[in-house]
């Protein structure tokens, strides 16, 4: 317990990776925002540090932005008039070792994240997720610059994904 309070501690305040999930007004219920800020979290963490940590979760925020049915268009035909099920899922995470295999398993993990929290068996779509990297140097937070590389000897990467990260970096 004392090695997850060290962590949390020097995590707190780092913003590693931040997932904005923008809907049409109504589209997500209370409950599945609940569960989705702790799977979407989940969806990322586990190819970003090697590992599921529960400490690891402080430095993960995930935003959800409603707009009207009629601020949202796709093919030229807003939502309001299609009915069309519009998401599109933003990531933002720290420069790392996000190869394309790894970047596939979060869009692929976040999708199945949205379609259990919306109970549908498959994503629509017209549900699309950005992946982006935040060049190293890039990334404010707690008053200052943060780097990835502060936070490779937390404890809360795997030393073979830490290992990477840093090969990708040099």
């Amino acid at each position: 317990m004392v090695t997850l309070r060290i962590i949390t501690s020097v995590i707190e305040g780092f913003a590693v990776t931040v997932i904005t999930v923008n809907t049409t007004a109504g589209r997500l219920t209370v409950e599945q925002r609940r569960t989705l800020a702790r799977t979407l979290t989940d969806a990322v963490l586990v190819p970003e540090i090697g590992q599921f940590m529960e400490a690891a979760r402080v430095g993960f925020q995930v935003h959800f932005v409603e707009r009207a049915a009629d601020m949202i268009a796709i093919g030229g035909v807003l939502a309001a008039d299609s009915g069309q099920d519009v998401m599109h899922i933003d990531v933002a995470v720290m420069d790392a070792d996000w190869n394309p295999d790894v970047r596939a398993e979060v869009i692929e993990r976040i999708l199945a994240a949205m379609a259990e929290a919306c109970e549908v068996d498959v994503p629509a779509p017209t549900w699309w997720v950005n992946f982006r990297t935040i060049d190293e140097g890039s990334w404010g937070s707690g008053g200052g610059v943060t780097s990835i590389l502060d936070l490779l000897n937390t404890g809360v990467f795997t030393p073979e994904r830490a290992a990477t990260i840093r090969a990708a970096l040099s």
